[in-house]
């Protein structure tokens, strides 16, 4: 994660945390079936991803069924790798807030 940050890893806060705090959540799975498109972003949506190789927890599947999402792609490729996911729904997100909450420089 550090690494994909770079240049702007004094700008990230991150924050690890054993139980989900209150608030919107957005899982996403290649094994959703609603597109991240459909979904309505609000600016203080939470955006969770899993590894690449095992996903998210059974756990949030069984709490949150009606949260996740996924990136449609077309059949038979592997799934995207974990940053490129990120981003395209970071970017959908954004676009959606009308980047209302990107620093300007």
């Amino acid at each position: 994660m550090k690494r994909a940050g770079l240049d702007y890893w004094d700008q990230v806060k991150v924050e690890v945390v054993d139980e989900l705090p209150l608030g919107k959540f957005f899982f996403f799975s290649s094994k959703a079936t609603k597109s991240y498109a459909s979904a309505e972003y609000p600016e203080d949506a939470y955006l969770i991803f899993g590894s690449e190789t095992s996903g998210l927890p059974s756990h949030y599947w069984e709490q949150y069924p009606e949260q996740f999402y996924t990136i449609p792609m077309a059949p038979g490729p592997r799934c995207l790798n974990l940053a490129t996911s990120a981003a395209i729904v970071l970017y959908e997100a954004l676009r959606q807030n009308a980047f209302t909450f990107c620093s300007k420089t």
